[in-house]
């Protein structure tokens, strides 16, 4: 009798154990799968939230969308209060820094613009995800190499922030317009056809020819090629230098003498007459183009399709990270947050919603993702698209140096533009004159991050 009571007992007590890991732990994954493993193979990545996490963080942002976001999150983590601050997005990453230097004040967790990183990348100021509690290298896999490498610092040793959200270029159109003079019109043989350079002089020469243009600002192919390479390399060497941009200035050159651009912004209020007069034909833009264009002219509903960009430049024109500062004191709560929000299913059904593409390859795989239609396409599958260029945008480094070496690159781009001087001569000037005006602060970055 005995026997029986203490192994009753026995059982009894393994039971609560299990039921009680049962509530810390909620396993989910991006398929609704239940299988406990850390990843779940190519359908997707599974995730073990230990709900039981508390405390409480504040999260600066420069995005109101995340409002709705934390409300999913709470459903996961009910004992994480989480103080949502938005903020301009020039008075959100002034902020950021000023309190990061101060060395306190800073939040617990803060979204950043990939092109704004480089201002907190000094060592002891952001957090290494690469580094335990954190293992942030687990997703690796999952992300384009180029996201991945954009938020690494300079010296590739530490993960600044988890990669989110990405924003590939592409190139809006009018079926319409391009039918009129003769030029495909389904977005996958536009894309093909206007993949190399002389059909796309010819579609500009015939878009002229009708009164109408074909880029928003005249020197785009240069100026997206050169978003492409950066300025400077992993080694602080310049990087636009190269035979590849002397044909995009020598393309531009070109399209500027068919008059292929209207050399103003197309959501200006000028712009924005221009489409409404149907003398725009196309333009390049990032992949939230139709959703502002939606806004802002919801009568071209239906009017407009989307293609990959011209002349085989894959380039990235934003995105986004979350980075954990040091000063924080709830590092455990900070990273379930900025994890979940990340990866999760859940959070990725609302970000989609505002035309948001995932930077992680296990969402953008996704049925519900891949099918989705855009009536202001014209029904077109526009996520089917987006997901497939980021595999082939290449590499690039982003600099706190690049903010200064913009003017240098484009006012000369414009002068040769302007007065036909030879673009293999203009390349070999700005890098001269960059190089020239950024020396200390290069010598400066080379002895921080122990750069040869």
């Amino acid at each position: 009798m005995h026997k029986k009571i203490s192994i009753l007992l026995l059982f009894t007590v393994l039971m609560l154990m299990m039921a009680a890991c049962s509530d810390k732990k909620e396993n989910t994954n991006s398929q609704g799968e239940n299988n406990g493993d850390d990843k779940g193979g190519i359908e997707g990545i599974s995730y073990v939230y230990d709900s039981s996490t508390s405390g409480e963080i504040t999260f600066w942002t420069y995005d109101p969308l995340f409002a709705d976001v934390i409300v999913e999150f709470n459903k996961v983590y009910p004992n994480i209060k989480v103080n949502f601050t938005p903020f301009e997005y020039g008075e959100h990453h002034s902020q950021l820094q000023t309190t990061l230097n101060a060395g306190s004040g800073a939040p617990d967790v803060a979204q950043v613009s990939a092109g704004e990183i480089p201002r907190y990348e000094s060592e002891g100021l952001l957090e290494d995800l690469l580094q335990p509690p954190f293992d942030a290298g687990r997703y690796k896999e999952y992300q384009a190499e180029y996201n991945w490498e954009r938020y690494m610092s300079l010296d590739g040793k530490r993960l600044l922030g988890i990669p989110w959200d990405v924003h590939p270029g592409v190139f809006f159109y009018r079926p319409d317009l391009y039918e009129q003079v003769g030029l495909p019109t389904d977005p996958e043989d536009l894309g093909e056809f206007l993949q190399e350079p002389e059909n796309v002089l010819e579609a500009a020469k015939l878009l002229a020819a009708n009164d109408l243009y074909m880029y928003e600002w005249r020197d785009s192919p240069a100026v997206h090629y050169g978003d492409a390479l950066g300025y400077f390399d992993s080694n602080l060497n310049y990087t636009r230098n190269n035979e590849r941009m002397i044909e995009m200035i020598d393309i531009v050159k070109q399209g500027v003498q068919l008059g292929w651009a209207p050399q103003m912004g197309l959501f200006s209020d000028e712009g924005k007459q221009l489409i409404k007069q149907g003398k725009v034909a196309s333009f390049p833009l990032g992949i939230s183009g139709a959703r502002h264009m939606e806004n802002m002219l919801p009568d071209q509903a239906g009017k407009w399709r989307v293609t990959k960009m011209p002349l085989d430049l894959n380039v990235e024109l934003g995105g986004s990270t979350f980075v954990i500062p040091a000063q924080g004191k709830n590092k455990e709560a900070a990273w379930a947050f900025a994890e979940w929000i990340a990866t999760s299913e859940e959070a990725w059904k609302i970000y989609a919603e505002y035309a948001v593409q995932p930077g992680f390859t296990h969402i953008g795989q996704l049925p519900w993702y891949q099918e989705h239609t855009n009536d202001f396409l014209g029904g077109q599958e526009d996520f089917k698209l987006y997901t497939t260029i980021p595999e082939n945008i290449p590499k690039r480094k982003m600099t706190i140096l690049d903010g200064q070496a913009w003017p240098v690159f484009i006012d000369s781009i414009n002068e040769a533009i302007d007065k036909n001087i030879d673009s293999r001569s203009v390349l070999q000037q700005i890098e001269d004159d960059t190089l020239k005006k950024l020396a200390p602060d290069i010598q400066k970055l080379k002895e921080e991050f122990g750069i040869d």
